[in-house]
C-alpha cells in the first residue's frame, strides 16, 4: 500500500465483523428483527451466510491494499460467524470473538471457539459486561486462552461508547469503575506467555496504559479509531503526541495499527489510515518502524 514511507505492507488489528446474527441478536433486544432495524441504522445489512460478508470485507480489504485483518465478533454468541470467515479466507483473517465471563456458558463457548482452530483472541469488555478483569470467572477464559499457546487478550479500558445500540436506542449500562487498564496489571504478571492488547491507547487512561505496557512487556497497545478520547487529556495533545510518547514507553514493536472499520457502505475506514500514517510520519519514524506498526507486529503477535 502507498505510505508516507513509500510502498509498505499494512494490516488492519481491529475491525469489528456486523454480521447478520450480529444484527439479529441486538435486533432482538429491541424485540425486532435485523429487516426492521435496517432503515433505522441506515447501514446495509449483510447476508445471512457469514462468508458473503468475509468476501465483502476481502474485496474492501483489496481495493485499499491492505494484507490482512483481525476480524472481531462483537457480541457475545457470535464467534461462529467470525470462524466461518477465517475458514474461507485463512490467509486474509484473524478472528478474535467478544466473551462476556458473567455468562453461564462463556467457558464452554471459549472451549469450542478454540477447539475450532479460527479463533486466536478473546475479547474482554469489563465496563460493558460489569466485571473486573481480575475476576475469577474472567480467569477461568484467560486459563482457556492460556491452554492454547498464541492465543490474545484483547482487553478494552476507558471510554466505551457502542454507536449502533446508540441509534437502535438500546441501553448501555456501562461500569466505567472496570476501565482503569492498572487492573490488568497483576493479570498480565499472572500469564507472561500471553500477549495482552489495550485498543485505543486505553481511550482515556493514556497515562496509565503508558504505566501499564511499561511494567509488562507482554502488553501491546493498537492505536485504533479516530481517538477521540484525546479531548479528554491535557491541552495540545495530538497523535503525534500520542505516538511520540507511546514509542518511548512500549517501543516500535508493541504497537498494533488498527482502524475500527465495522460496517457497510462507509468499510474501510481510510481516513484513520492517514491521521495516523501522517503523525507517524512528522514525528521522524522511520520506513522500517512504520513497517513494524502498520503490519509486521500484528503477524509476530500470535507467535
Amino acid at each position: 500500500m502507498e505510505t508516507p514511507w513509500g510502498a509498505l505492507p499494512v494490516s488492519d488489528a481491529h475491525v469489528h465483523f456486523f454480521s447478520h446474527r450480529f444484527f439479529a441478536m441486538l435486533a432482538e433486544q429491541k424485540q425486532s428483527t435485523a429487516a426492521a432495524i435496517e432503515p433505522l441504522l441506515g447501514w446495509q445489512m449483510p447476508a445471512e451466510d457469514p462468508q458473503q460478508l468475509a468476501g465483502a470485507w476481502v474485496e474492501e480489504l483489496d481495493r485499499h491494499g491492505i494484507s490482512r485483518a483481525v476480524l472481531i465478533a462483537s457480541i457475545p454468541g457470535d464467534q461462529d460467524s467470525v470462524i466461518a470467515a477465517v475458514e474461507r479466507f485463512p490467509d486474509r483473517f484473524y478472528g478474535f470473538m467478544m466473551v462476556n465471563p458473567t455468562a453461564p456458558d462463556a467457558a464452554a463457548q471459549v472451549e469450542r471457539a478454540l477447539a475450532s482452530g479460527q479463533i486466536r483472541g478473546l475479547c474482554f469488555f469489563p465496563a460493558m459486561h460489569c466485571y473486573s478483569i481480575q475476576d475469577e470467572r474472567a480467569g477461568k477464559l484467560l486459563n482457556l486462552a492460556a491452554s492454547k499457546p498464541g492465543t490474545v487478550a484483547f482487553v478494552h479500558c476507558g471510554v466505551l461508547s457502542v454507536g449502533v445500540r446508540r441509534k437502535l436506542g438500546l441501553p448501555s449500562f456501562f461500569d466505567m469503575r472496570f476501565s482503569n487498564p492498572i487492573d490488568l496489571h497483576a493479570v498480565a504478571l499472572k500469564y507472561p506467555h500471553m500477549r495482552f492488547v489495550v485498543p485505543h491507547f486505553g481511550a482515556g487512561y493514556f497515562r496509565e496504559a503508558l504505566m501499564l505496557c511499561d511494567l509488562c512487556p507482554n502488553v501491546y497497545l493498537d492505536t485504533s479509531s479516530s481517538n477521540s478520547w484525546m479531548r479528554y487529556e491535557e491541552a495540545h495533545l495530538d497523535l503525534r503526541t500520542v505516538f511520540r510518547r507511546a514509542l518511548d514507553v512500549a517501543g516500535p514493536k508493541r504497537l498494533l495499527f488498527g482502524t475500527d472499520s465495522s460496517f457497510f457502505p462507509r468499510g474501510w475506514i481510510a481516513a484513520v489510515f492517514d491521521a495516523q500514517t501522517k503523525a507517524l510520519y512528522e514525528i521522524g519514524v522511520t520506513a522500517e518502524i512504520a513497517n513494524l506498526i502498520l503490519h509486521d507486529n500484528l503477524q509476530h503477535l500470535f507467535s
